[in-house]
C-alpha cells in the first residue's frame, strides 16, 4: 500500500517505435523512453511514428525491501533463452 498520496503530472512524448503489440514513447525534456502495449494507447487515428501523445503519470513508489523471487527466477530463465 502506497504512503503517499497521488499527485498526477501531465507528460508528453513523441512516437518513436509502432510494433503489433507495444509503441515505444520518447519522454519531452529528456524524460526518457516508456513502452507500452498497444491496448493502452487511446486513439481515434492510426498511429505512427513522430505523432505526439500527452498521458497522466504519477511517480513510481517501492512499496517494501523484499524481492519478489518467483520475478527474480523468471527473468534469470528469459536471460537464459
Amino acid at each position: 500500500m502506497p504512503k503517499y498520496t497521488d499527485k498526477l503530472i501531465y507528460m508528453e512524448g513523441v512516437i518513436v517505435e509502432v510494433h503489433d503489440g507495444a509503441v515505444g514513447i520518447d519522454l519531452k525534456g529528456r524524460l526518457g523512453f516508456l513502452k507500452i502495449p498497444m491496448r493502452m494507447l487511446i486513439s481515434d487515428y492510426e498511429i505512427k511514428v513522430g505523432q505526439e501523445v500527452g498521458f497522466n503519470m504519477s511517480f513510481i513508489e517501492q512499496l517494501g525491501p523484499e524481492v519478489n523471487e518467483k520475478y527474480i527466477s523468471n527473468i534469470q530463465k528469459h536471460k537464459e533463452l
